[in-house]
């Protein structure tokens, strides 16, 4: 082969590369939908018989037996997963919405949530998030465990008001209220330059406990504004976000002038280092306590999407956030924004 003709070739390669990756992923969500109508309508015929002869699992185990029978080598069909369908249809059937929404993941992601679920306004959140970014069955079921929708209404940010719409629920959930530093071995009047120093050497338990997606860029980043010298605690990289991430630890409570300080950092870091193929940059401060209205007043005005959160260092479970959710029209009004974008992209 000629060498000119070489990168031709790769070029017209990716391309149908592209449109094979395309069309075997449609074909995977044509199955995937079927697969689900086809659970929901079983689902809907074992409960609607037996509501009217009024028979239990004996008689589903029965049907199981029945069904493999006549299908052997099919997998699906354990009297224990027709049961599964039965409580799947009954679960969603009340709910035009959540019954569109469940036809957009696997089966094993429904039992994840259909299991883990208390509500409606929870499911749809975790419906949603799974089919925007893909989740697996495993991670899936490590945000649920991690709280990350009682996180995604209750962490205190301005990221609606400055992020665009397709950025601002993965934003969100890449930002928890509180912290937990309890692998941090401080001193009883520790520093924040002490604070710092031992995330940085417990580097893998800290961004464990950031989330998983943020890779590290470095402590002490040195940047320039003008003839003045400035340095982010903390700079992390969120790979599903393709931003950089500044954050700045503060052993005391939250004050105002952080925010501004941040904006600062956020506008060099755009300037100086992020790449032309990344997005804007957020900010994310940590401190010891915070007051709740406070951080809100202190937030509305900032143009950069910046993020105030709270930590601890005792293994103790944070409080609880219940009494703090907004209510349920305000938990619907910001579970929307999963609906800006279409599933599939993020």
């Amino acid at each position: 082969m000629e060498e000119i003709e070489k990168p031709v070739v790769r070029e017209l390669a990716g391309e149908i590369a592209h449109l094979i990756n395309e069309r075997q992923y449609r074909a995977l969500r044509r199955l995937n939908t079927s697969t689900i109508d086809l659970y929901w309508r079983i689902g809907e015929i074992i409960c609607a018989r037996q509501e009217l002869e009024g028979w239990g699992k004996s008689v589903v185990e029965g049907l199981s037996d029945e069904l493999m029978k006549m299908f052997p080598g099919a997998k699906g069909y354990s009297a224990v997963n027709l049961w599964r369908m039965r409580n799947f249809y009954l679960t969603y059937r009340d709910s035009e919405k959540l019954s569109l929404l469940v036809r957009e993941i696997s089966w094993s992601c429904n039992l994840v949530i259909m299991n883990k679920c208390d509500d409606d306004l929870q499911r749809e959140f975790y419906l949603k998030a799974a089919a925007r970014y893909g989740w697996t069955k495993r991670l899936l079921a490590n945000y649920i465990e991690a709280g990350a929708y009682e996180r995604f209404l209750s962490n205190q940010t301005n990221f609606e008001a400055t992020l665009p719409p397709e950025r601002q629920a993965q934003a969100k959930l890449a930002v928890k209220d509180e912290y937990a530093f309890d692998f941090a071995e401080l001193s009883p009047e520790y520093s924040e330059h002490e604070l710092e120093l031992q995330l940085v050497s417990r580097i893998r338990d800290f961004l464990a406990e950031m989330g998983g997606a943020f890779a590290f860029v470095g402590s002490q980043f040195h940047l320039k504004a003008g003839e003045r010298d400035i340095y982010i605690d903390l700079l992390l990289f969120h790979r599903g976000l393709k931003s950089l991430v500044a954050v700045e630890l503060k052993v005391g409570e939250f004050e105002a002038e952080y925010a501004g300080k941040m904006q600062l950092y956020l506008s060099a870091l755009d300037d100086q280092v992020r790449l032309p193929d990344e997005n804007s940059s957020i900010g994310i401060i940590i401190c010891k306590s915070k007051d709740r209205t406070y951080v809100e007043y202190a937030l509305r005005q900032s143009s950069a999407p910046i993020g105030v959160a709270t930590y601890s260092l005792s293994r103790a479970l944070p409080e609880e956030l219940r009494d703090q959710l907004p209510s349920p029209e305000i938990i619907a009004e910001r579970l929307a924004a999963f609906d800006d974008v279409p599933f599939g992209d993020s």
